[in-house]
């Protein structure tokens, strides 16, 4: 008898990954099942892609709100004007 090696977790994991892939394949409707696992990922994949997107998108917003916010706080400069405005006289209607 030929002593055997014991094998480790993962390569007894992936023998018997591998042995249910070989059965589903062989199941009816397999195919079917198969396609959808694939439509599956092309549709994380862009989805991902999205996402990345989302994340330029959110700095770029993120930089104009505070250009936007420097240019609406009122301005700190003071006026050098040396007299007060005059005030116009209220018309009264019949004087």
């Amino acid at each position: 008898m030929a002593a055997r090696e014991p094998k480790d977790l993962l390569t007894m994991l992936a023998d018997r990954g591998e042995e249910a892939i070989q059965r589903l394949s062989d199941a009816p409707g397999a195919d079917r099942l198969l396609g959808a696992a694939q439509a599956l990922r092309d549709r994380m994949d862009e989805m991902q892609k999205r996402l990345r997107g989302i994340d330029a998108l959110e700095k770029r917003v993120a930089e104009l709100e505070k250009k936007v916010e420097a240019l609406s706080a009122p301005s700190s400069r003071k006026t050098t004007s040396s007299k007060p405005r005059a005030r116009k006289p209220a018309s009264g209607g019949s004087s």
